[in-house]
Parts: C-alpha cells; structure tokens; sequence
C-alpha cells in the first residue's frame, strides 16, 4: 500500500514537471524563440566593443509596446563605457572612478531600446523603435532589434573574456526564459559594396523561449461563437480569464468618466463582462454557397488602458487549406509540420487596422473569409465549421466546451452537401414511380 502511494507521488511530481515544461512549447511554432547575439568587433585596452542583436524567430508573437527590456549579470567587474542605439536604465555606483566615469556600473544592468527620433549619432542600424518589434511571420526584415556596447574591465582577448550570464528578457511583460550564452561560430560580415567578407573576433548566443504560463497564471482572451443556421449566440466562458479583477473593473456607470482620460495604468483596465477577458475573438459563419462557404472575425478589446499594436491572431481549421480570399486583413497561412496545411496567422492592414484601440467604440477589429468546400470532409455536423485552436499575440484563447458550439436544425441539414443529394435522390424517385 505505500508502495503504490509512492508511486502515485512520483507519477504526479513527474507529470507536474513534464508539463511545466511542455508549457514553453507551442506546438503552433515549435522552433519559435529569441535569439540575442553578442558580436565582439574590435578589442580595446581593457575589454571590447560588441554589437548586441536580438533577432524574434517567433512565427506569430511580437514585441508590443512599451517594448523588450533585456538584462544580465557580469562574469567579473565589468562596467559599460558607451552605448548607442539602447541606454541603461540606471548609471549605478560609479564613485570609485576618477576622471572618466563609466556609462554604467551596475553589476545586473537593465537595457532598453531608445526611443524612436533618437538623434542621429545615438544610433545603429535596427535600432530605436521604442522596444517594438514585430513577429518573424509579419516581417522578417524587421523582426529585429540592436544596439553597441563598449565593455571595460573585462577580458581583451578570446581566450580571457567571460561571458555574461543569466540573461532576462521581458517582452514587454514576463513569460521568457533565457538560455546561457554559448559560444559558437564567429559571424560572418559583408561590406556595404558585397565584395569583401569580414568576421566577428568572438560571437556568442543566448536562445529565449516563451511560456504563456509564466507570462500571466490566467488566460488574456476567449472565443465566442455563431452561425446563420443557428440562432443560439454562444458566449466566451463565465470567468474564462478568472474573477480575480472583478472589484476593479470598469461598470458601464463609471465608462464615461474616465472616457477622454489618460487611462495608462500599471496593472489592467477592463469592462466588468461575465468572461473578464481582456481580448474576446468572436468566429461567425455567416454564409452558404453551393462551393463556398463565409466566415466573418471580428476582435474586440474590452481594456480601457491598452492599445494592442500590430496584433496578430492565429487560427487552427481544417478547411484553412482551401482560403479563397481574406478581407480587410492581411492573411499567411503557418505549416508547423510540412504534413499539415491547417493554421494560419492573420494581422492588420499597416497604417488601416494594425492597431487595435482600447476599449471603447474604435475598439474592435473585424473581417470576413471566403473559404472553398472539400467535397469529401465539409460538414456542418459536430462543431466542424468552427476553429479547433485560437491564439491571440501569441496566447492561445479559452474556447466554449465542444458540446456547446452552435448546431444544425437536424441531420438533414447538416451537410449542405448530402442533404441536396438526397433532395435529388428523393425527386428521381418519385418521377420514375409517378
């Protein structure tokens, strides 16, 4: 009898930690993460100049605003002398320096990307956009982040440099973890002209991966759902992002006093709704063609201190194969696994509907999807026109309990398809027993 409670314990601790784990892995964007690389360029009398870059391989999760805040401890008595294109958030200690006094001194130094129309000699290339920085699946090009450092008290040379370690990266809240730095194959380097290749004197990396979990204990957005052959509206979930906001949200008697207010908080700012979810993703299937079918999304945001810039929404269906047209949103189909074709990332039109307001009358976002029929799996039955996974930002939804999606009248009508060929099947009967 112990034995076997004992081993109860041991499968409960096991699966507790396999699924802390497993939490970090996002089977949407299995090799999504951020990379931090330190190029050393140039070695100076007592340490290095080094560029810092921070590249987001994350297919569908981007750097919003206030943007990334990145972190680290020094291996031995390093200070920062200089920096361009990101600042320290505090100078430290620094009183035992005559003469020249250090850019920073802190042992755990913060940094954070300056401001955009930083001036011009603060600034290097991929820098100074305020933290922000989009999804590698919005835009590649952009989906990059850097600044310079110029390093003292440390190692000037390969074999004596000690590398930084326990990085920390907020993006701009919690939810990453970040590797070591290991050392790998110094970067490679091209003239502006392309004719000459140069390479970095040391280079090392740092790999941060992302845990909803950790970013927030509850839930930040829900599903509901409708449909043209249905007139039941099935809501988001009572409590899908947790009550705990309850005594301080926002009733419909106070909206109109803080409507025009600088509303900026620290914690958030949300309508009392029976979900309390700051994001709500409501999927409609609005119409029925004989090859097609239509699917109207609309996004609304119900917290009165945020805006959510270039948001991204994500969405797993089978039918997501067969898109004919995606309006008013820009659209990219993902293929986690080349198997599949079923997931697909859509995002707002630049300067259009990239931003999604705060609560209010601006904030929502909608559009409408035309999607071809396969002959051979499309049904109405079961819930099968609705979307099997939901991720807002790169934080999958709360959906509705399956049992509650909205029906067919009855079977006959459940397959659009099957019920005309019955209807056909039916009419040759009885002409030929007329």
């Amino acid at each position: 009898m112990v034995f076997n409670t004992y081993a109860h314990l041991v499968s409960s601790v096991f699966f507790i930690v396999l699924f802390a784990h497993a939490e970090a892995y996002d089977p949407l964007d299995p090799t999504g993460n951020i990379t931090i690389k330190w190029d050393v360029i140039s070695w100076t009398a007592d340490g290095y100049v080094a560029t810092v870059t921070m590249t987001n391989y994350q297919m569908y999760r981007h750097i919003m605003s206030p943007g990334w805040t990145m972190g680290w401890v020094w291996a031995k008595k390093e200070v920062i002398w200089s920096m361009l294109g990101a600042e320290a958030t505090e100078q430290g200690d620094c009183s035992k320096y005559k003469g020249n006094i250090p850019y920073c001194c802190e042992k755990k130094p913060t940094i954070v990307d300056l401001l955009p129309g930083a001036p011009y000699n603060q600034q290097v290339a991929n820098c100074c956009m305020g933290g922000v920085v989009p999804s590698w699946g919005q835009d590649p090009s952009a989906a990059i982040s850097s600044f310079q450092l110029s390093v003292g008290n440390s190692g000037t040379s390969s074999k004596t440099v000690k590398l930084p370690k326990n990085f920390t990266l907020n993006g701009p809240g919690p939810g990453y973890t970040c590797s070591q730095p290991v050392t790998v194959t110094p970067t490679l380097f091209l003239t502006s002209d392309g004719r000459r290749q140069t390479q970095a004197l040391m280079t090392w990396n740092v790999v941060c991966t992302y845990s909803q979990f950790l970013a927030s204990p509850s839930p930040t957005c829900c599903v509901s759902m409708s449909s043209f052959y249905n007139s039941t509206i099935v809501t988001c979930p009572t409590c899908a992002c947790g009550c705990q906001n309850r005594e301080n949200c926002i009733t419909d008697s106070k909206i109109q006093s803080i409507v025009g207010e600088n509303t900026t908080t620290n914690g958030p700012l949300l309508q009392c709704t029976q979900h309390m979810c700051p994001i709500r993703v409501h999927w409609h299937v609005k119409l029925n063609y004989v090859s097609y079918w239509r699917v109207k999304m609309s996004i609304t945001n119900f917290n009165y201190g945020l805006n959510y810039t270039q948001w991204t929404l994500v969405v797993q269906h089978p039918n997501l194969n067969n898109v004919t047209q995606v309006f008013s949103f820009n659209y990219q189909p993902l293929m986690p696994y080349k198997s599949t074709n079923d997931t697909g990332m859509f995002y707002g039109l630049k300067f259009y509907n990239d931003l999604l307001m705060e609560d209010g009358p601006n904030g929502n976002v909608q559009s409408e999807m035309l999607l071809e029929k396969d002959m051979n799996t499309f049904t109405w039955d079961n819930g099968w026109a609705f979307p099997r996974k939901v991720y807002f930002n790169g934080d999958e939804c709360v959906m509705p309990p399956p049992d509650s999606y909205p029906m067919p009248p009855n079977s006959a009508n459940a397959n659009p398809i099957a019920s005309s060929t019955l209807s056909a099947s039916v009419l040759l009967i009885l002409l030929v027993f007329w």
